[in-house]
């Protein structure tokens, strides 16, 4: 077997060529597939208006109403918890000081660095208070306008739907019109399944970490139930994160270590029946991708665009599988990107029959 020197360097160079162009495309194409995505995810609930003879516009724009009430409901949940820590913060920064003059102490006696030199090393490492508000602003003008482009991009996504769906079918010839079909159908169920899949995963952490911590005694309990929920949009990292921040603010509150140690066990029950149970019935095989792929895209996608890069990678991911196994020549970089075959695929089926019943 002989290996074309040639055609592995131009593969190589398409992929710098694509990471290098979605790095500097992203003021651009980050709202436009958020936007996308959201859309595939309202795409049911439009045609089911439409048949209930609404003119498109009017439920395009009963989902658009659908998707900020949602947005509104869930900031609101979060501000209504956030409210309530707000009230520690006191506490907190006095443990935060204490600590850090422990830690001034412990550098002057195994550093011999005076406590004054400390803080003078401190302030030239400190930006300035006109960065900061100039960062601020900079950050929220560009949420603000990304957020506005999403909803725009959605509405007009939404409404057009058709017409894009027509125009790609035109670029491939007649006779492979039906199978080109038949990806953009899967890729559009597989973006539905896995947000709505995402979605009953996340109220289901909520419901199990809020129950949990609860038992134990954790202070803010439901807070932090709701921010471990919420980071699950980041696989293995989010609920690490939620688990770890939890610890540290029960800690600052005193906690003792039987409930520190609570908090973890809990994180590691939750896991397994994640891992094991939920995400197989509710995410399903389809939008499966394995533990060494989903790292490498989250990696990725946090080098590329950030935060929204980390949340985008896996639909995205989940939707090039589904496009390179459709295709004949890029059906082993599906198989490549894709969970092997599970051993407990029986004991799962068993589950969801008993849930369809």
């Amino acid at each position: 077997m002989t290996i074309n020197n040639a055609s592995v360097f131009q593969k190589i160079l398409l992929l710098f060529l694509v990471v290098a162009g979605l790095y500097y495309a992203k003021p651009f194409l980050m709202p436009l597939l958020i936007g996308g995505i959201l859309t595939t995810l309202f795409l049911p609930l439009c045609n089911w208006l439409e048949k209930k003879k609404l003119s498109k516009g009017l439920s395009v724009f009963l989902c658009l109403l659908l998707l900020l009430a949602i947005i509104a409901g869930f900031v609101s949940l979060l501000s209504w918890k956030v409210s309530e820590v707000i009230t520690d913060i006191a506490l907190i920064k006095q443990k935060i000081i204490e600590a850090g003059g422990h830690l001034q102490d412990y550098i002057f006696n195994h550093l011999d660095i005076t406590i004054e030199e400390q803080v003078k090393i401190l302030k030239s490492e400190q930006p300035s208070y006109t960065s900061i508000v100039q960062m601020v602003v900079g950050s929220l003008t560009y949420f603000v306008t990304s957020f506005v482009l999403i909803l725009v991009y959605f509405l007009f996504l939404l409404y057009y739907r058709a017409h894009i769906k027509n125009f790609i079918l035109k670029l491939a010839v007649p006779t492979q019109r039906k199978e080109l079909e038949k990806v953009i159908y899967s890729a559009s169920h597989i973006s539905q399944q896995y947000l709505v899949g995402l979605s009953k995963m996340i109220m289901c952490l909520w419901i199990m970490y809020g129950v949990g911590f609860s038992l134990i005694g954790v202070k803010n309990a439901i807070f932090f139930a709701i921010l471990c929920g919420v980071l699950e949009i980041i696989p293995f990292v989010g609920n690490i994160t939620g688990t770890t921040l939890t610890v540290l603010v029960t800690a600052l509150h005193g906690a003792s270590f039987p409930l520190l140690g609570g908090i973890v066990l809990i994180y590691a029950v939750i896991q397994f029946i994640q891992g094991f149970i939920l995400e197989p019935i509710i995410v399903g095989p389809q939008v499966k991708i394995n533990s060494l792929f989903t790292i490498i895209v989250l990696v990725l996608g946090e080098l590329i665009w950030g935060i929204p890069g980390i949340i985008l990678a896996i639909p995205i991911t989940a939707i090039v599988k589904i496009v390179c196994d459709h295709i004949e020549t890029l059906k082993p970089y599906g198989f490549l990107i894709g969970e092997t075959e599970s051993k407990h695929t029986g004991f799962i089926e068993k589950i969801k029959i008993h849930f369809k019943k």
